[in-house]
Protein backbone atom coordinates (compact mmCIF):
# COMPACT_ATOMS: atom_id res chain seq x y z
CA UNK A 1 0.00 0.00 0.00
CA UNK A 2 1.18 3.52 -1.15
CA UNK A 3 1.17 6.54 1.41
CA UNK A 4 -1.41 7.84 -0.63
CA UNK A 5 -3.38 4.81 -0.22
CA UNK A 6 -2.67 4.99 3.52
CA UNK A 7 -3.93 8.26 4.00
CA UNK A 8 -6.96 7.68 1.89
CA UNK A 9 -8.01 4.56 3.85
CA UNK A 10 -6.58 6.09 7.36
CA UNK A 11 -9.07 9.31 6.71
CA UNK A 12 -11.56 7.64 4.52
CA UNK A 13 -14.31 8.93 7.81
CA UNK A 14 -13.56 12.51 6.81
CA UNK A 15 -14.46 15.15 4.63
CA UNK A 16 -11.52 17.61 3.40
CA UNK A 17 -10.17 20.01 3.58
CA UNK A 18 -8.14 18.81 6.99
CA UNK A 19 -4.36 17.90 8.31
CA UNK A 20 -2.50 14.64 8.90
CA UNK A 21 0.03 13.85 10.84
CA UNK A 22 2.22 10.97 9.84
CA UNK A 23 3.53 9.56 13.06
CA UNK A 24 5.77 7.30 11.78
CA UNK A 25 7.33 9.80 9.58
CA UNK A 26 7.88 12.30 12.50
CA UNK A 27 8.93 9.47 14.82
CA UNK A 28 11.66 9.13 11.96
CA UNK A 29 12.55 12.29 11.43
CA UNK A 30 13.02 12.73 15.51
CA UNK A 31 15.56 10.31 15.58
CA UNK A 32 17.39 11.53 12.65
CA UNK A 33 17.75 15.18 14.21
CA UNK A 34 18.67 13.43 17.67
CA UNK A 35 21.73 11.10 15.41
CA UNK A 36 22.34 15.08 14.23
CA UNK A 37 22.75 16.87 17.12
CA UNK A 38 25.67 14.04 18.31
CA UNK A 39 24.32 14.36 22.21
CA UNK A 40 23.47 17.79 22.58
CA UNK A 41 19.82 18.39 23.50
CA UNK A 42 17.54 20.18 21.11
CA UNK A 43 15.55 22.86 22.15
CA UNK A 44 11.74 22.80 20.21
CA UNK A 45 10.93 25.61 18.19
CA UNK A 46 7.38 25.92 18.28
CA UNK A 47 6.87 27.85 15.83
CA UNK A 48 7.01 24.78 13.73
CA UNK A 49 5.01 22.73 15.17
CA UNK A 50 1.91 25.17 16.98
CA UNK A 51 0.22 22.17 18.48
CA UNK A 52 -0.03 21.86 22.16
CA UNK A 53 0.01 18.01 21.94
CA UNK A 54 2.26 17.38 19.44
CA UNK A 55 5.33 19.64 21.59
CA UNK A 56 4.26 16.98 24.41
CA UNK A 57 4.81 13.83 22.15
CA UNK A 58 8.17 15.27 20.69
CA UNK A 59 9.51 16.00 24.36
CA UNK A 60 8.49 12.84 25.58
CA UNK A 61 11.52 11.69 23.24
CA UNK A 62 14.90 11.32 24.03
CA UNK A 63 16.85 13.91 22.73
CA UNK A 64 14.70 17.11 23.08
CA UNK A 65 14.98 19.33 26.31
CA UNK A 66 12.88 22.43 26.35
CA UNK A 67 10.95 24.99 24.00
CA UNK A 68 11.81 27.86 21.68
CA UNK A 69 8.45 30.28 21.80
CA UNK A 70 7.82 32.56 19.03
CA UNK A 71 5.89 35.38 20.87
CA UNK A 72 5.47 36.14 25.26
CA UNK A 73 1.98 35.26 25.16
CA UNK A 74 2.41 32.52 23.97
CA UNK A 75 5.25 30.78 26.12
CA UNK A 76 3.01 32.27 29.25
CA UNK A 77 0.60 30.54 27.89
CA UNK A 78 2.66 27.22 27.55
CA UNK A 79 3.77 27.86 31.41
CA UNK A 80 0.48 27.67 32.37
CA UNK A 81 -0.38 24.54 30.48
CA UNK A 82 2.75 23.22 32.68
CA UNK A 83 5.48 23.09 30.24
CA UNK A 84 8.84 24.79 31.26
CA UNK A 85 12.19 25.74 29.97
CA UNK A 86 10.81 28.30 27.69
CA UNK A 87 13.03 30.34 25.44
CA UNK A 88 11.16 33.32 23.89
CA UNK A 89 13.65 33.73 20.93
CA UNK A 90 12.28 36.97 19.69
CA UNK A 91 12.07 40.75 21.68
CA UNK A 92 8.86 41.45 23.10
CA UNK A 93 6.60 44.53 23.13
CA UNK A 94 3.62 43.41 25.17
CA UNK A 95 3.30 45.64 27.90
CA UNK A 96 0.29 43.36 29.16
CA UNK A 97 2.16 40.05 28.44
CA UNK A 98 5.43 41.39 30.54
CA UNK A 99 3.25 42.95 33.41
CA UNK A 100 1.91 39.12 33.83
CA UNK A 101 5.52 37.63 33.63
CA UNK A 102 6.97 39.68 36.16
CA UNK A 103 3.93 39.21 38.69
CA UNK A 104 3.77 35.48 38.37
CA UNK A 105 6.32 33.58 40.18
CA UNK A 106 5.89 30.00 38.30
CA UNK A 107 5.83 31.72 34.93
CA UNK A 108 9.20 33.56 35.30
CA UNK A 109 10.85 30.43 36.11
CA UNK A 110 10.10 28.96 33.65
CA UNK A 111 10.44 31.68 30.42
CA UNK A 112 13.28 33.39 29.15
CA UNK A 113 12.97 36.50 27.00
CA UNK A 114 15.48 37.42 24.42
CA UNK A 115 17.20 40.99 24.17
CA UNK A 116 19.56 42.87 21.90
CA UNK A 117 19.74 46.03 23.49
CA UNK A 118 19.57 48.19 26.80
CA UNK A 119 16.37 49.44 24.89
CA UNK A 120 14.51 46.59 25.07
CA UNK A 121 15.10 46.50 29.33
CA UNK A 122 14.07 50.23 29.42
CA UNK A 123 10.93 49.08 27.38
CA UNK A 124 10.29 46.40 30.03
CA UNK A 125 10.99 48.26 32.87
CA UNK A 126 8.24 50.93 32.19
CA UNK A 127 5.97 47.67 31.06
CA UNK A 128 6.36 46.29 34.59
CA UNK A 129 6.71 49.64 37.00
CA UNK A 130 3.32 48.93 38.12
CA UNK A 131 3.88 45.06 39.47
CA UNK A 132 4.56 44.59 43.17
CA UNK A 133 5.60 41.97 43.75
CA UNK A 134 7.95 42.07 41.00
CA UNK A 135 9.61 38.53 40.29
CA UNK A 136 13.15 38.85 38.25
CA UNK A 137 13.05 38.22 34.63
CA UNK A 138 15.49 35.96 32.94
CA UNK A 139 16.95 37.13 29.94
CA UNK A 140 18.64 35.69 26.69
CA UNK A 141 20.88 37.57 24.71
CA UNK A 142 20.82 37.54 20.80
CA UNK A 143 24.01 37.91 18.79
CA UNK A 144 24.16 38.67 14.95
CA UNK A 145 24.90 35.40 13.72
CA UNK A 146 24.91 36.40 9.89
CA UNK A 147 27.92 36.21 7.54
CA UNK A 148 29.80 39.42 6.18
CA UNK A 149 31.97 39.92 3.09
CA UNK A 150 33.41 42.27 1.53
CA UNK A 151 33.52 45.18 3.33
CA UNK A 152 30.39 44.68 4.84
CA UNK A 153 29.05 44.72 0.72
CA UNK A 154 27.64 41.29 0.96
CA UNK A 155 25.81 39.99 3.82
CA UNK A 156 23.84 36.37 4.38
CA UNK A 157 21.39 35.96 7.23
CA UNK A 158 18.31 36.91 8.92
CA UNK A 159 18.59 40.79 10.19
CA UNK A 160 18.23 40.19 13.74
CA UNK A 161 20.65 41.80 16.54
CA UNK A 162 22.77 44.40 16.26
CA UNK A 163 25.43 43.11 18.63
CA UNK A 164 27.95 41.15 16.64
CA UNK A 165 31.50 41.76 18.11
CA UNK A 166 32.70 39.99 21.71
CA UNK A 167 33.08 43.77 23.17
CA UNK A 168 29.52 44.53 22.18
CA UNK A 169 28.27 41.41 23.39
CA UNK A 170 30.08 42.30 26.76
CA UNK A 171 28.94 45.54 26.99
CA UNK A 172 25.39 44.80 26.83
CA UNK A 173 25.67 41.50 29.16
CA UNK A 174 27.59 44.12 31.73
CA UNK A 175 24.55 46.26 31.31
CA UNK A 176 21.81 43.64 32.10
CA UNK A 177 24.28 42.61 35.22
CA UNK A 178 23.62 46.04 36.45
CA UNK A 179 20.04 46.30 36.06
CA UNK A 180 18.15 45.28 39.02
CA UNK A 181 15.07 42.85 38.05
CA UNK A 182 16.97 40.91 35.45
CA UNK A 183 19.28 37.84 35.11
CA UNK A 184 21.46 36.71 32.18
CA UNK A 185 21.06 33.27 31.86
CA UNK A 186 21.56 32.48 28.02
CA UNK A 187 22.77 33.34 24.88
CA UNK A 188 21.30 33.07 21.07
CA UNK A 189 22.75 32.98 18.00
CA UNK A 190 20.50 31.62 14.91
CA UNK A 191 22.84 31.18 11.76
CA UNK A 192 19.34 31.41 9.10
CA UNK A 193 22.15 31.33 5.84
CA UNK A 194 23.14 27.76 6.70
CA UNK A 195 20.17 26.49 8.58
CA UNK A 196 17.30 27.93 6.59
CA UNK A 197 18.59 27.71 3.19
CA UNK A 198 19.27 24.71 1.37
CA UNK A 199 22.16 24.13 -0.50
CA UNK A 200 20.88 21.85 -3.24
CA UNK A 201 18.30 23.32 -4.79
CA UNK A 202 16.49 21.66 -8.10
CA UNK A 203 18.13 22.09 -11.63
CA UNK A 204 20.25 25.42 -10.07
CA UNK A 205 24.12 24.16 -10.00
CA UNK A 206 25.94 26.76 -9.92
CA UNK A 207 23.53 28.77 -7.52
CA UNK A 208 24.33 25.63 -5.00
CA UNK A 209 28.13 25.99 -5.76
CA UNK A 210 27.24 29.65 -4.58
CA UNK A 211 25.33 28.75 -1.48
CA UNK A 212 27.40 25.82 -0.43
CA UNK A 213 30.55 27.99 -0.81
CA UNK A 214 29.00 31.19 1.14
CA UNK A 215 28.04 28.46 3.85
CA UNK A 216 31.29 27.07 4.25
CA UNK A 217 33.07 30.34 4.96
CA UNK A 218 30.63 31.31 7.07
CA UNK A 219 30.63 28.39 9.50
CA UNK A 220 34.38 29.31 9.56
CA UNK A 221 33.66 32.28 10.49
CA UNK A 222 30.76 31.95 13.06
CA UNK A 223 32.93 29.05 14.96
CA UNK A 224 35.65 31.42 16.22
CA UNK A 225 33.27 34.91 16.28
CA UNK A 226 30.68 33.19 18.77
CA UNK A 227 33.20 31.45 20.48
CA UNK A 228 34.86 34.39 21.59
CA UNK A 229 31.75 36.19 21.94
CA UNK A 230 30.70 33.60 24.51
CA UNK A 231 33.68 33.55 26.52
CA UNK A 232 33.75 37.41 26.89
CA UNK A 233 29.82 37.00 28.02
CA UNK A 234 31.11 34.34 30.63
CA UNK A 235 33.08 36.76 32.19
CA UNK A 236 30.30 38.57 33.17
CA UNK A 237 27.31 36.01 33.31
CA UNK A 238 27.18 32.71 34.14
CA UNK A 239 25.07 31.26 31.26
CA UNK A 240 22.98 28.35 31.59
CA UNK A 241 22.77 28.14 27.43
CA UNK A 242 24.15 28.61 24.59
CA UNK A 243 21.96 27.99 22.05
CA UNK A 244 22.65 27.92 18.35
CA UNK A 245 20.94 26.59 14.71
CA UNK A 246 18.33 24.98 13.04
CA UNK A 247 17.27 21.86 11.51
CA UNK A 248 19.51 23.07 8.44
CA UNK A 249 22.60 23.27 10.34
CA UNK A 250 22.56 20.69 13.64
CA UNK A 251 25.63 18.95 12.71
CA UNK A 252 27.50 21.69 11.90
CA UNK A 253 26.48 23.27 14.73
CA UNK A 254 27.42 20.94 17.22
CA UNK A 255 30.92 20.87 16.49
CA UNK A 256 31.08 24.12 18.36
CA UNK A 257 32.37 23.91 21.72
CA UNK A 258 30.82 27.06 23.15
CA UNK A 259 27.36 26.18 21.72
CA UNK A 260 25.13 23.86 24.34
CA UNK A 261 21.90 22.68 22.71
CA UNK A 262 20.49 23.39 19.08
CA UNK A 263 16.90 24.51 18.04
CA UNK A 264 14.69 22.34 15.21
CA UNK A 265 11.43 22.19 14.54
CA UNK A 266 11.00 22.24 10.86
CA UNK A 267 12.73 18.93 10.60
CA UNK A 268 10.27 17.01 12.53
CA UNK A 269 7.38 18.10 9.72
CA UNK A 270 9.75 18.23 6.66
CA UNK A 271 7.81 20.27 4.52
CA UNK A 272 8.83 21.45 0.81
CA UNK A 273 11.64 23.74 1.88
CA UNK A 274 13.95 21.16 3.49
CA UNK A 275 13.93 18.83 0.55
CA UNK A 276 17.05 20.81 -0.90
CA UNK A 277 19.60 19.83 1.50
CA UNK A 278 22.53 17.96 0.60
CA UNK A 279 23.56 17.18 3.98
CA UNK A 280 20.40 15.23 5.60
CA UNK A 281 16.49 13.69 4.19
CA UNK A 282 13.72 13.77 5.63
CA UNK A 283 10.01 12.20 5.88
CA UNK A 284 6.84 14.21 4.80
CA UNK A 285 5.25 13.90 7.71
CA UNK A 286 2.31 16.96 7.78
CA UNK A 287 0.12 17.22 4.64
CA UNK A 288 -3.18 18.74 3.70
CA UNK A 289 -6.20 17.26 1.82
CA UNK A 290 -8.04 19.18 -0.62
CA UNK A 291 -11.33 17.31 -2.60
CA UNK A 292 -11.74 18.02 -6.26
CA UNK A 293 -14.57 19.82 -7.29
CA UNK A 294 -14.73 20.58 -10.60
CA UNK A 295 -12.68 18.95 -13.77
CA UNK A 296 -12.56 22.45 -16.27
CA UNK A 297 -11.15 19.54 -18.76
CA UNK A 298 -9.73 15.88 -19.74
CA UNK A 299 -6.23 16.99 -17.10
CA UNK A 300 -7.18 19.65 -15.26
CA UNK A 301 -9.17 19.05 -12.06
CA UNK A 302 -10.03 22.13 -9.24
CA UNK A 303 -9.69 21.66 -5.47
CA UNK A 304 -11.34 23.58 -3.19
CA UNK A 305 -9.46 26.43 -1.72
CA UNK A 306 -5.30 25.56 -1.43
CA UNK A 307 -4.03 29.73 -1.17
CA UNK A 308 -1.54 28.31 2.17
CA UNK A 309 1.06 30.71 0.98
CA UNK A 310 4.19 30.52 3.07
CA UNK A 311 5.85 33.49 4.59
CA UNK A 312 9.20 34.75 4.08
CA UNK A 313 10.13 36.38 0.39
CA UNK A 314 7.27 35.99 -2.11
CA UNK A 315 7.82 33.56 -4.91
CA UNK A 316 6.98 30.06 -6.04
CA UNK A 317 8.98 28.38 -3.42
CA UNK A 318 6.76 29.77 -0.74
CA UNK A 319 3.89 27.80 -2.39
CA UNK A 320 2.01 24.42 -1.24
CA UNK A 321 3.21 21.61 -2.99
CA UNK A 322 0.70 19.47 -4.71
CA UNK A 323 1.83 15.91 -3.55
CA UNK A 324 -0.22 12.75 -3.85
CA UNK A 325 -0.91 11.85 -6.58
CA UNK A 326 2.27 12.44 -7.96
CA UNK A 327 2.65 14.89 -11.15
CA UNK A 328 0.35 17.09 -10.70
CA UNK A 329 1.17 21.19 -11.33
CA UNK A 330 -0.26 24.52 -10.50
CA UNK A 331 -1.89 26.52 -13.63
CA UNK A 332 0.57 29.01 -14.09
CA UNK A 333 -2.14 31.82 -14.33
CA UNK A 334 -3.95 31.30 -11.10
CA UNK A 335 -1.62 29.50 -8.64
CA UNK A 336 -2.46 28.25 -5.33
CA UNK A 337 -5.96 30.19 -5.10
CA UNK A 338 -8.45 31.27 -2.03
CA UNK A 339 -11.20 29.59 -2.87
CA UNK A 340 -10.28 27.29 -5.38
CA UNK A 341 -6.31 25.71 -7.18
CA UNK A 342 -7.16 24.57 -10.40
CA UNK A 343 -3.89 21.30 -11.11
CA UNK A 344 -3.06 20.02 -14.12
CA UNK A 345 -1.22 16.74 -15.28
CA UNK A 346 -1.83 13.43 -16.68
CA UNK A 347 -2.92 12.31 -12.62
CA UNK A 348 -5.56 14.75 -13.43
CA UNK A 349 -7.55 12.42 -15.96
CA UNK A 350 -7.58 9.61 -13.15
CA UNK A 351 -9.47 11.96 -10.47
CA UNK A 352 -12.93 12.50 -9.87
CA UNK A 353 -15.46 14.75 -8.11
CA UNK A 354 -14.83 14.05 -4.19
CA UNK A 355 -11.59 12.14 -4.88
CA UNK A 356 -8.39 14.07 -2.53
CA UNK A 357 -5.13 15.71 -4.00
CA UNK A 358 -2.61 16.15 -0.79
CA UNK A 359 -0.61 18.27 -0.45
CA UNK A 360 2.70 19.72 1.60
CA UNK A 361 2.86 22.91 2.98
CA UNK A 362 6.34 24.92 1.89
CA UNK A 363 7.02 25.47 5.61
CA UNK A 364 6.11 24.19 9.15
CA UNK A 365 4.20 24.93 11.34
CA UNK A 366 2.23 27.85 9.00
CA UNK A 367 0.22 24.71 8.14
CA UNK A 368 -1.07 24.58 11.46
CA UNK A 369 -2.87 28.33 11.39
CA UNK A 370 -5.01 26.86 8.50
CA UNK A 371 -6.39 23.89 10.30
CA UNK A 372 -8.18 23.59 13.90
CA UNK A 373 -6.54 20.08 14.27
CA UNK A 374 -4.69 17.19 12.92
CA UNK A 375 -5.31 13.82 12.57
CA UNK A 376 -3.07 11.67 13.53
CA UNK A 377 -2.26 8.97 11.17
CA UNK A 378 -0.16 5.32 12.06
CA UNK A 379 0.10 3.12 8.93
CA UNK A 380 -3.19 3.15 7.51
CA UNK A 381 -5.27 4.14 10.73
CA UNK A 382 -6.22 7.50 11.82
CA UNK A 383 -5.30 6.89 16.15
CA UNK A 384 -6.38 10.08 17.21
CA UNK A 385 -7.25 13.61 16.51
CA UNK A 386 -5.60 16.62 18.22
CA UNK A 387 -5.90 20.08 18.28
CA UNK A 388 -3.66 23.14 16.69
CA UNK A 389 -3.31 26.07 18.93
CA UNK A 390 -6.01 27.65 16.42
CA UNK A 391 -8.06 24.20 17.71
CA UNK A 392 -7.48 25.76 21.46
CA UNK A 393 -8.79 29.51 20.34
CA UNK A 394 -5.04 30.35 20.42
CA UNK A 395 -3.37 32.47 17.56
CA UNK A 396 -0.63 34.23 18.90
CA UNK A 397 0.32 35.91 15.30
Amino acid sequence: MDDRQRYDRATAALEPPFAILDLEALRANARSLVRRAAGKPIRVATKSVRSRAVLERVLALDGFRGLMAFTLPEALWLAEQGFGDILVAYPTADRRALAALAGSAEAAAAITLTVDSTEHLAFMDHAVAGVHPRHEIRICMDIDAGFVAFGGKFRAGALRSPIREPDQAADLAAAIAKRPGYRLTGLLAYEAQIAGVGDAPQARAAYARLVKAMQTLSARELVVRRGRIVNAVRQVADLEFVNGGGTGSIERTVREKAVTEVAAGSGLFHPRLFDFYSRFSGHPAALFALPVVRRPARDIVTVLGGGYLASGAPGPSRLPQPYLPAGLRYAPDEGAGEVQTPLIGAPAEDLRTGDRVWFRHAKSGELCERFDALHLVEGDTLTETVPTYRGEGRTFL
